[in-house]
């Protein structure tokens, strides 16, 4: 963990965790060449992760209406740097443009502004993403449902969900990001999806399968400074 204090404080709602298996070949030639797949089983993992962002403000300051809340979409695998287990993320999607334009300076942090929506009527919630360029176009919109009560978090769950480094690809180094949170209380989800092209690098008929999905109401998170790996 980054010895340096926390940066950003961030509250995290209505987290749904989706995972596919894959083989391991798969992955890896879409990682950087210092990140070595971390398996379970033998197996890589594709994990898509959503969420609302709320109170996202820096050390010392109050939020700023403009960038306190958001819809936020992440599309990661699991891997390890030397003794760090931790995500790599292929790519983190925005409803805010400004968080997007804010959070990539310096190149280095994958934010992209999508069109994002998310409603609820009753226990039931929709998460609708859209991202577009002039090289891809990606879209992903899932309903669920999560059910009452929190499961016991095993092996499995634990090496999913509990991740608290992160890299990116920077122009020239590595990138690390720590964060802290109180461990996860997930539950189950009912979970329907209705589109996804969000890895369109991954074959999208191992995706039309069903994935493992998960639950968290919320956690309050910090974020630590950027550190280079050297």
């Amino acid at each position: 963990m980054s010895k340096k204090p926390w940066v950003i404080t961030q509250q995290w709602h209505d987290v749904v965790f989706l995972h596919w298996p894959l083989q391991s070949h798969e992955l890896q030639q879409h990682i950087p060449k210092e990140l070595h797949l971390d398996l379970y089983d033998d197996t890589a993992w594709l994990g898509i992760v959503l969420f609302k962002v709320k109170g996202n403000r820096l050390r010392f300051m109050p939020p700023f209406l403009r960038i306190s809340s958001f819809l936020q979409i992440n599309v990661r695998t699991y891997v390890t740097y030397r003794e760090r287990k931790g995500i790599y993320f292929f790519s983190s999607d925005v409803s805010s443009a400004f968080i997007a334009q804010i959070s990539s300076i310096g190149h280095f942090l994958p934010y992209r502004h999508a069109e994002i929506t998310f409603s609820r009527i009753d226990n039931a919630f929709s998460f609708f993403s859209h991202y577009r360029n002039s090289k891809v176009n990606e879209s992903f919109h899932v309903t669920f449902e999560p059910i009452a009560g929190e499961i016991k978090s095993h092996a499995f769950e634990t090496w999913l969900v509990e991740r608290y480094h992160s890299w990116m690809r920077g122009k020239k180094n590595l990138i690390r990001i720590d964060i802290s949170h109180m461990p996860w209380r997930l539950q189950r989800v009912n979970a329907f999806i209705e589109t996804n092209t969000m890895a369109p690098f991954i074959n999208n008929s191992k995706q039309d399968n069903q994935p493992i999905a998960h639950y968290a109401k919320s956690r309050t998170a910090r974020i630590f400074p950027p550190i280079v790996e050297t």
